[in-house]
C-alpha cells in the first residue's frame, strides 16, 4: 500500500516532544520503504536545515527519497480577539493566575494546551498542519512561521490566524491535524453539547478554511488506541461525506524507530523537570510499548493498515474500509501528484542597499578600496606591490563573487566606527589588502607578510569568513536592527543539547539510582578521562576537554557504572546532543533583505533570530544560502575606550569627552597606521620589566614568564610568543628551543637562503602556518600560493583519500623544484617533514600579527598612562578576577581608596598618580537610579545633606541604598562627633530612616548605646556587600613573611607532597552524613581570590570551632571525589595563624 508521512515531529523543532534528528528519521523511512516524508515540527521550521541537507547526502548515495517541508503551526481563529480577552484575563487578578507565565526561546509542546485539559482558553491553542507544494507556497509558510513569532501573536508561542492565512495560503496544503488540531478544538469544546453541537462547530470551520484553502483543505485522520480519536475521525468522516472533504490519514511520527519509544518518553519527562509537572502526564516511564496508546514511528503502508485494524477492532469502533484505504494512500498523492520535487532556493542573499545606483558591486567595491588605499600612510598607493596587490584580490573577489559580502562588511564597519572602537583585525582576514583598504581591518597585510590566500583562494568554494572585532557587539547588532530592520539583520540562533553530565543525573532519577552514587561518577569521570585523552592525542600541556566518546572509553568510573546500570547508558547514548533550548550565538549575525521571506525565523527572548545554526559543529546557514557575519565583543577594547576617556579627562581639560573625541585621540596616537610599534621603552617596560597590568594576551602567568624571558622587540616578536604559547607547541617544547634560539641567534642554522628569508624573523622556527606556505611556493616547481595555502590544510591527511592524493602531487613539485635549486633530495625531504611536525602547531599569522598590535596598544597605555590604564582595567575586569585584580593594582604600588560617597563614581576614578578609588558600582544593592542620584547631588558634606536633599529623589535614593552604602563604609566621611561609632551611625541613620532633623535628633540619642562594630563584622560587610574580600585586614604581613619563610601555599597552589597549605574560611555550614555524623562544609578563599570547599569530617560541633574570616595553616587530603578533606577533631588540622 502506498504511502508517505506527511505529519512527523522530530527533536530539533520539536524538543522533548518529537525525538530524533531529522536525518535519522528520513533515514528509517527510506528502510522502512517509503519514498518520501514530511517534517512538520511544532510551531518551527528549525529542523528543514538537517532536513535539505541530508536529501542532498541521500541524493549523492544514489537513494530516491523526497524531503517535503512543512510545519504544525499553532492557530487560533483571530489574534486580535484572543490578544483583547489576554487582556481583560490580565486585568481581572484572579483570572490572572491562571495564565502561564510569558516564557521566551524554545517551545515545548504542551498536551494540555491542545486537548480537553487545557482549562484557559488564553493558554489553549489548536493545530494546523501546513506543507508546501513548491517554492511560492515555502516561502508562504517561511512568513507566516516568521510573522508568528511577531508583535501580538507571539506570547509563550507563536500563533497564527485567519487573517494570515489569507494573506500567506498560496501554494499550501492544510491538513486538519491532530487530536489537538482545529477539528479537535471543536471536538473537545462542544462535545458535551452533543454530536450535533460538534458537527456545526465543524461545518463552520470547514466552510472558513475551504475558503482560503479550496482543495488543498484535508481532514487528518489518526490511528491509535485512543477512544477520543476515533469519536474524532467519526466526525471528521461525517464532514467528509458532507462537504466532499478529502481525507488523508497521517501516522503522525514522534521519535525515528520503532524502538525508541522509550527514549522518546523519557526524553518528554527531561523536558518538564524543574518546570513543574503537567496535569496530562504521568512521569513515571513505561515499562513496555504495549502500555502506550499510540506507536508514533514513521509507518509505510502496510504498517499503517495494521494500525487501523488493530486499534480500530480494540476500540471497538466501525469504519469502512475503503475510505481508510483510501485515505492512506491518498497521502502518496499529496506527496508526488500535489507537492513539487523542489528544494528551498539556496541563492545568497545580501543586501542591494551597499551598492548605490550607478555602480556594479564589482565596479562599486573597486572604487572604494582604490580610494581607501589612496588615504593610507606613506603614499603605499604608488608602491607597485600594493597596487599589483590590490588589483589580485579585487579579480579574485569578483570572480567569486563575493563584491556584495565585502561591502555588507565595510557598511558594518562603517557604522561601527560612528560609536565605538573595532579591532585591527582577527584572523585571516587582515591578509586581505582589499580589507584594509575599506577600513575594515587596520593591519597592513605587506608591512608584515600575510598573505591573501590564507583568507581567501581562488580555487576554494567556501565564502569568506570576516571576524570583526567591536567593543559592545549587542549595542551594535541593536543598532543594526533599528537602523536597517529586524528583517534585515538577524541574530543567529544556537542550540544548547543535552550533555553527559545532567543527563547521567537527571536519566537517574528515574531509575532510582543513589544521588550520591551519580555524584561519585560525575565528579571523576572528566579526570580520568581527560590525562587518557590528552596522551592519546599527543597533548602535554594546556587545557584539554574530552569529548562524549572519549569520557566513556577512558573513564573507568563511568565504565563500572554502566556495567551496573545498562539501560541508564542505553538513554544516555541516545539523548546525548538532543535538542534542549535555544540561545544566541555569540556574536554571529545574517545580514540580507526580506529574510523573513527566505527563511522561517524565531524569537528568542523578544530578539528574532534565524531558526538555523553556523559554528564549529553545525554549518546550516551557509549551505542555505545564508552568510554569517561575526560580531564579536573584545573587552580589552572597551579598556581601550575607558582609558581614552580618562585620559582626555586628565590631560586634555574635557571632563565628558564623547566618543568622538575618544576616536579622534585613538587615531591620532593608537591607531596601527600611526603608533611607533617599534617603540623600545614600551617593550623594556611592560614586557621585559614585567609590568603586567591588564595587557591583553599577557594576563596569565606562564605567558608573561615565556615573555619577559624571550624579551621581545617587536610586533613580530609579540605575534611569536603568542603563537608558541598554545598547548601544541608547549607540549612538543616549542617554547624551550625558540627561548633559546632567541638567546644565542648565532647558533641558529639554515638549510639556504630561501628558508632564511622566510624564517629569519623566528629564529629558524616554522611558527606560523604563512611561512609553510610560503616556502613552498618559493621552492616548489610550478606550486602556485592558492596551492602553497592549500598545503598547510592538508600535511596531516593520512590514507588514500582526495586529500592524500592532493598533498602527494604538491610534495612531487616541492621535491623537484628543490632539487632544481640545488637542494639535495635528502634535504628536502628533511624540509618536508619539518613543515609537517610543524603543521600542527603553526598558527595564523594574521591573527597574531593582529592581536599582538592590541597588546602593544594595550602596553603603550600602560606605560605612558598607567594609572589611567590601570583605572580602566579595575573597572573592566569582572567580578570573579575583581579582588585579584585588586591586589595587582596593589602590587604595581597603588593606594587603594575605601569607597567613598562623595568621590567613588561609576567607575574606577583617579585620586593623584599613585591612589585609586573604588566605584560605587561594586556595592551589591546599590541601583543605578541611587547611583544617579548621588552623582548628580554630591558633595554632601554632613549627614543632613545626605538624608534632606531637596533636590534628591528619595524615592530613587531609599533606605536599601542608605544601608549598603553605610554597611560597607562608604558614609564615614559623614560620621562627625555625635556618633559613638559606625554601628550607632547605621542603626540612627539607616536602619530607622529619619525623616526629618527631630527624629534625626531623637535616634541619635536613643541609639547612643550601639557603639561600633567588630572588625569581623567590618570585614564581613565589605566581602558581602562588594564581593571583594579585605585581605590586608585579615591577613597582616607579619604572617605573609611567616608563610613565605616557610613555603606555606595557598590552598590554590596546594602541593601534595608537601600537604601543608593556607586559607581563610568564609563560610562554614554543618551537615549530618548518612552515618549520622557531623562534618562542616567550610568555604574558604586565598590570595588568589579562589573559593574552594573543604570538608571537615567527624567533627564534634560543641568543640570544634573554626572562625570565619581569620587565617588558618592546614593539612588537608584531596581527591577526585570529594575535593580537599581534613579528619578528626579541627585542632588536629587547623591551626590559627596570628
Amino acid at each position: 500500500m502506498k504511502f508517505v508521512n506527511l505529519h512527523a515531529h522530530s527533536g530539533v523543532g520539536s524538543p522533548f516532544d518529537g525525538f530524533g534528528y531529522p536525518q535519522e528519521h528520513m533515514d528509517f523511512a527510506f528502510d522502512n520503504g517509503c519514498e518520501a516524508l514530511a517534517l512538520t515540527d511544532h510551531g518551527n521550521m528549525n529542523g528543514l536545515a538537517y532536513q535539505v541537507l541530508h536529501a542532498k547526502k541521500m541524493k549523492k548515495q544514489g537513494k530516491d527519497f523526497k524531503p517535503i517541508f512543512g510545519v504544525e503551526a499553532y492557530f487560533i481563529p483571530s489574534v486580535v480577539e484572543w490578544r483583547e480577552e489576554l487582556e481583560r484575563h490580565k486585568a481581572d487578578k484572579k483570572m490572572a493566575r491562571k495564565i502561564e507565565k510569558e516564557q521566551s526561546g524554545t517551545t515545548i509542546e504542551n498536551e494540555g494546551e491542545s486537548k480537553a485539559k487545557g482549562l484557559s482558553t488564553i493558554n489553549r491553542s489548536r493545530h494546523l498542519v501546513l506543507l508546501a507544494m513548491n517554492e511560492t507556497g515555502l516561502q508562504n509558510i517561511f512568513k507566516l512561521v516568521s510573522e508568528s513569532y511577531t508583535g501580538d501573536y507571539y506570547y509563550r508561542k507563536p500563533r497564527i490566524d485567519f487573517d494570515l492565512l489569507e494573506r500567506h495560503n498560496e501554494g499550501v496544503i492544510a491538513l486538519s491535524a491532530c487530536l489537538g488540531g482545529i477539528y479537535a478544538g471543536c471536538y473537545w469544546s462542544k462535545r458535551e453539547e452533543g454530536s450535533e453541537a460538534v458537527m456545526e462547530c465543524m461545518r463552520d470551520m470547514t466552510r472558513k478554511m475551504i475558503s482560503i484553502f479550496g482543495d488543498r483543505w484535508y481532514g487528518e485522520l489518526q490511528w491509535n488506541n485512543v477512544p477520543e480519536q476515533h469519536e474524532l475521525n467519526q466526525y471528521i468522516i461525517e464532514i467528509h461525506k458532507e462537504f466532499d472533504l478529502p481525507l488523508v490519514s497521517t501516522a503522525d511520527s514522534h521519535y525515528p524507530t520503532p524502538g525508541a519509544w522509550k527514549d522518546r518518553e523519557l526524553y518528554k519527562r527531561l523536558g518538564w523537570l524543574g518546570k513543574g509537572k503537567p496535569e496530562w502526564l504521568d512521569m513515571e516511564l513505561p515499562l513496555s510499548v504495549q502500555e502506550m496508546e499510540y506507536e508514533l514511528y514513521p509507518k509505510n503502508g502496510d504498517q499503517m493498515w495494521d494500525a487501523y485494524t488493530t486499534y480500530s477492532k480494540d476500540c471497538e469502533v466501525e469504519y469502512d474500509d475503503d475510505i481508510v484505504r483510501q485515505s492512506i494512500e491518498e497521502s502518496y498523492r499529496i506527496a508526488f501528484d500535489r507537492i513539487g520535487d523542489f528544494l528551498p532556493d539556496n541563492t545568497v542573499r545580501l543586501p542591494d542597499f551597499v551598492v548605490p545606483a550607478g555602480y556594479t558591486e564589482d565596479g562599486y567595491l573597486e572604487h572604494l578600496a582604490k580610494k581607501g588605499l589612496a588615504y593610507a600612510p606613506c603614499n603605499i598607493w604608488k608602491n607597485q606591490k600594493y597596487q599589483d596587490r590590490l588589483q589580485h584580490e579585487l579579480k579574485v573577489i569578483a570572480d567569486r563573487g563575493f563584491s556584495k559580502y565585502f561591502l555588507t562588511m565595510k557598511a558594518i564597519s562603517d557604522k561601527t566606527n560612528e560609536t565605538q572602537l573595532s579591532g585591527p583585525g582577527r584572523g585571516s582576514a587582515a591578509g586581505s589588502l582589499v580589507a584594509y583598504a575599506l577600513g575594515i581591518t587596520a593591519i597592513d597585510p605587506l608591512r608584515y607578510g600575510l598573505l591573501f590566500s590564507r583568507f581567501l583562494r581562488s580555487d576554494a568554494t567556501d565564502y569568506p569568513d570576516i571576524d570583526y572585532d567591536v567593543s559592545d557587539p549587542m549595542v551594535l547588532k541593536e543598532q543594526l536592527i533599528e537602523e536597517w530592520g529586524s528583517s534585515t539583520v538577524v541574530p543567529i540562533s544556537n542550540w544548547n543539547t543535552l550533555q553527559l553530565r545532567s543527563l547521567l543525573k537527571d536519566i537517574s532519577k528515574f531509575y532510582d539510582i543513589p544521588f550520591q552514587e551519580v555524584n561519585v561518577v560525575t565528579s571523576r569521570m572528566l579526570a580520568e578521562a581527560t590525562p587518557i585523552a590528552k596522551k592519546a592525542h599527543g597533548i602535554k600541556a594546556g587545557v584539554y576537554t574530552p569529548t562524549f566518546e572519549e569520557v566513556i572509553k577512558y573513564s573507568e568510573t563511568l565504565q563500572k557504572f554502566f556495567k551496573a546500570y545498562p539501560d541508564v547508558k542505553t538513554h544516555v547514548e541516545a539523548l546525548q546532543g538532543s535538542y534542549r533550548s535555544c540561545s544566541r550565538h555569540a556574536g554571529g549575525v545574517v545580514v540580507g533583505e526580506d529574510l523573513d521571506k527566505y527563511m522561517p525565523l524565531i524569537s528568542s527572548k523578544g530578539v528574532r533570530q534565524t531558526p538555523w545554526s553556523e559554528g564549529q559543529n553545525v554549518r546550516q546557514l551557509e549551505p542555505m544560502g545564508f552568510i554569517k557575519f561575526d560580531i564579536l565583543g573584545l573587552s580589552t577594547l572597551r579598556m581601550i575606550e575607558d582609558c581614552i576617556r580618562k585620559i582626555l579627562e586628565r590631560h586634555y581639560n574635557k571632563p565628558n569627552p564623547t566618543f568622538e573625541d575618544v576616536k579622534e585621540f585613538y587615531d591620532e596616537h593608537l591607531h596601527p597606521d600611526v603608533i611607533n610599534l617599534d617603540d623600545q621603552e614600551v617593550y623594556k617596560n611592560i614586557f621585559h620589566n614585567e609590568k603586567w597590568i591588564g595587557i591583553f594576551q599577557f594576563t596569565e602567568g606562564g605567558a608573561q614568564r615565556f615573555a619577559s624571558k624571550v624579551k621581545p622587540t617587536s610586533i613580530i616578536d609579540l605575534a611569536a610568543l603568542t603563537s608558541i604559547y598554545r598547548p601544541g607547541p608547549l607540549s612538543a617544547g616549542v617554547d624551550k628551543a625558540y627561548a633559546k634560539a632567541v638567546e644565542e641567534p648565532q647558533y641558529v642554522k639554515y638549510l639556504n637562503k630561501d628558508v632564511e628569508r622566510v624564517t629569519k624573523e623566528t629564529y629558524g622556527f616554522l611558527i606560523f602556518q604563512e611561512q609553510i606556505a610560503q616556502l613552498a611556493y618559493n621552492l616548489g616547481d610550478g606550486i602556485t600560493m592558492d596551492e602553497a595555502n592549500l598545503l598547510r590544510k592538508i600535511l596531516t591527511k593520512k590514507g588514500t583519500g582526495k586529500g592524500h592524493e592532493v598533498k602527494e602531487r604538491i610534495h612531487e613539485k616541492f621535491i623537484r623544484g628543490c632539487s632544481n635549486k640545488g637542494i639535495s633530495v635528502r634535504e628536502a625531504e628533511q624540509l618536508w617533514q619539518t613543515f609537517e611536525y610543524f603543521s600542527g602547531y603553526g598558527f595564523n599569522k594574521s591573527h597574531a600579527v593582529s592581536y599582538s598590535v592590541i597588546s602593544f596598544q594595550c602596553a603603550w597605555l600602560c606605560n605612558y598612562y598607567t594609572v589611567e590604564w590601570t583605572a580602566a582595567f579595575l573597572s573592566r575586569e569582572p567580578e570573579s578576577r575583581k579582588e585579584k585584580a585588586i591586589n595587582l593594582a596593589k602590587q604595581h604600588g597603588y593606594m587603594i581608596e575605601p569607597l567613598n560617597i562623595n568621590y567613588s563614581g561609576d567607575t574606577w576614578n583617579i585620586l593623584d598618580e599613585q591612589t585609586l578609588i573604588a566605584p560605587l558600582t561594586t556595592i551589591k544593592g546599590l541601583g543605578d537610579k541611587a547611583i544617579e542620584q548621588i552623582v548628580a547631588h554630591r558633595p554632601f558634606n554632613t549627614v543632613e545633606e545626605l538624608l534632606f536633599h531637596e533636590e534628591v529623589v528619595y524615592s530613587k535614593f531609599n533606605k536599601k541604598a542608605l544601608d549598603v552604602l553605610a554597611r560597607c563604609g562608604a558614609l564615614k566621611d559623614l560620621m562627625d562627633d555625635r556618633f559613638t561609632g559606625d554601628k550607632h551611625f547605621w542603626t540612627a541613620v539607616c536602619l530607622d530612616r529619619p525623616r526629618n532633623k527631630k527624629k534625626l535628633d531623637e535616634n541619635i540619642e536613643t541609639y547612643r548605646p550601639e557603639g561600633s562594630y567588630t572588625e569581623e563584622e567590618r570585614i564581613q560587610f565589605i566581602a558581602d556587600l562588594t564581593g571583594i574580600f579585605p585581605l590586608s585586614k585579615v591577613l597582616t604581613t607579619k604572617i605573609q613573611n611567616e608563610l613565605a619563610e616557610m613555603c606555606i601555599p595557598p590552598i590554590s597552589e596546594y602541593d601534595e607532597d608537601l600537604r601543608l597549605c593556607w586559607c581563610i574560611p568564609r563560610k562554614i555550614i554543618k551537615k549530618k552524613s548518612r552515618n549520622g555524623k557531623y562534618f562542616y562544609v567550610v568555604t574558604a578563599i586565598d590570595s588568589n581570590s579562589a573559593e574552594t570547599r573543604i570538608r571537615c569530617w567527624s567533627i564534634d560541633p560543641e568543640k570544634d570551632d573554626i572562625q570565619i574570616n581569620r587565617p588558618y595553616m592546614i593539612k588537608p587530603k584531596y581527591s577526585l571525589e570529594w575535593g580537599f578533606s581534613t579528619y578528626g577533631r579541627v585542632n588536629n588540622s587547623w591551626v590559627l595563624l596570628g
